[in-house]
């Protein structure tokens, strides 16, 4: 029998048109595995109520546009020094007319940082430490424009200094409300750093009200409560601006942390809403009204683990008062040893840094609210704030007690004195330009004791002392948190 191939392939054509049709009308509904599967791909802005949104990428275009024709280079310049330094084993007489003085001799010394321009007139703030010590400071505009500024006022407790060139119609950039910064939020450092022109740099803000003690080298009383950022920042940007998306400051470039001296991942800023308050400050009054509510507070990180259970500090949230001063806000509003802190004004203060950068914002005479736990309890007490000399009144600089030094000083509070032991001092909070920097390396922050071995305890001391004297006079004092006494040398000439 002859093979016919013809009928099987018709039969095998059709089964198979049969198929592709059943499948392709009918597909859906068959039970077996012949559907296409699909991958469970979503769009990524989620509508439900469920899901947090995702924010559209930041344009930091018209923020860095603006921003970077109000931040200016700032450049300083020091003149040379004699410096003597008097050395204990040889401050009599004798000795130093046998020895002779030790002596020494600082080169002429360039500087460079950043400024911002806060007001259409000349106005610009800076870093105090950018133009310290400085003889002539310059400015140089984006536009490569450059003038002389004169150093309005500074303040070394917050590293805020503020400038002025003799210009009009300046672009400036606005403040911005610096308690509105939330943490991840984008932010631009604009600066001109390492010598380079103006930079900008982005990054988001890591931390808020950081403290990390710098400040502390050059002032006494040092308040810090940095915003933290990750935005790259390094040396020749400090005093820039820290800028949020809308072109607002909302900070002040101030620090680095690194080992090396260069940016290694973290960058710090002062508040907007705090160099607002010094700047307004110091163009009004010369010196920062500076409020104290008068409690003595401690620094958790500095405590051991037993101290913490001991006090209770673990247990609840707040900042425990550890000295209540005589005759301070807090003493008369009845706040006593062992109460924790809790609220500024409705603030919530977690940390001693949250509720110094609170007080901060104040002056002498302004009332607070302040809510604090006693016991288990919450309750809350009006305190009138108060200045360092326990008064409400409006304290000046006294260029009377700086016109023989060219530095600032004041008086220690109660409360240092009992935490160095001694029965009173004078603290250098500014070294100017007088014989302080001329003559020695005094730094800032240095504790006078005595003058000729004759106690000092206030600024007049100083200027009396100094002023009835002629010669050879030694100084001597310390460092806190250094061990042992120095001793300074200064060469009055014609001073009867």
């Amino acid at each position: 029998m002859k093979f016919k191939p013809l009928p099987v392939i018709l039969t095998a054509a059709l089964t198979s048109l049969g198929t592709f049709f059943i499948a392709a009308r009918y597909g859906d509904e068959l039970p077996f595995g012949i559907q296409e599967r699909q991958l469970p791909v979503n769009y990524v802005n989620y509508s439900t109520s469920d899901m947090v949104r995702a924010a559209p990428p930041a344009d930091f275009e018209n923020a860095a546009e603006a921003s970077v024709s109000a931040v200016v280079h700032i450049k300083t310049q020091t003149r040379a020094k004699r410096v003597v330094v008097q050395d204990p084993y040889f401050n009599d007489d004798f000795f130093g007319e046998l020895f002779g003085r030790r002596q020494g001799y600082i080169p002429p010394q360039q500087g460079s940082g950043s400024g911002v321009v806060i007001s259409p007139d000349g106005y610009v703030v800076t870093n105090y430490h950018v133009i310290s010590g400085a003889d002539q400071v310059t400015v140089t505009f984006n536009d490569r424009f450059t003038t002389e500024a004169k150093v309005v006022a500074k303040d070394a407790s917050t590293d805020i200094a503020v400038l002025k060139v003799e210009e009009k119609n300046l672009p400036y950039m606005e403040f911005g409300n610096s308690d509105e910064v939330k943490l991840g939020q984008w932010v631009l450092a604009v600066g001109y750093p390492l010598t380079l022109d103006a930079t900008v740099t982005a990054g988001i803000v890591s931390a808020k009200s950081r403290s990390i003690g710098i400040n502390r080298t050059q002032s006494a009383s040092a308040i810090e409560s940095f915003i933290q950022t990750d935005a790259a920042v390094n040396p020749g940007n400090s005093g820039g601006a820290l800028v949020n998306t809308s072109g607002q400051l909302i900070g002040i470039n101030s620090a680095i942390a690194s080992p090396t001296g260069s940016y290694a991942g973290y960058s710090y800023a002062i508040p907007s809403n705090i160099v607002k308050k010094v700047v307004n400050d110091l163009l009004k009054y010369g010196t920062v009204q500076r409020a104290y509510l008068g409690i003595g507070l401690l620094e958790r990180n500095r405590l051991t683990d037993e101290q913490v259970r001991k006090l209770g500090i673990e247990r609840i949230d707040g900042v425990y008062a550890a000295s209540i001063m005589e005759n301070s806000g807090a003493e008369k509003a009845g706040i006593r040893v062992g109460d924790f802190i809790t609220q500024i004004n409705g603030i919530p203060v977690h940390t001693e840094t949250q509720l110094l950068e609170q007080v901060a914002r104040y002056k002498p005479g302004d009332h607070v609210n302040i809510t604090y736990i006693r016991g288990g309890r919450s309750f809350q007490t009006n305190v009138e704030l108060k200045n360092i000399k326990g008064t409400t009144a409006i304290l000046r600089n006294d260029p009377a007690a700086n016109v023989i030094l060219g530095a600032n000083l004041r008086s220690l509070t109660s409360e240092e004195s009992k935490r160095h032991n001694i029965s009173g001092g004078v603290v250098v909070t500014d070294i100017g330009s007088g014989l302080f920097s001329e003559q020695t390396n005094m730094k800032k922050g240095f504790v006078i004791t005595s003058i000729n071995e004759v106690p000092v305890k206030s600024a007049e001391d100083v200027r009396k002392l100094l002023s009835s004297s002629s010669g050879n006079v030694q100084i001597a004092g310390f460092y806190p948190g250094n061990k042992g006494m120095y001793y300074y040398g200064l060469e009055l000439q014609g001073q009867e």
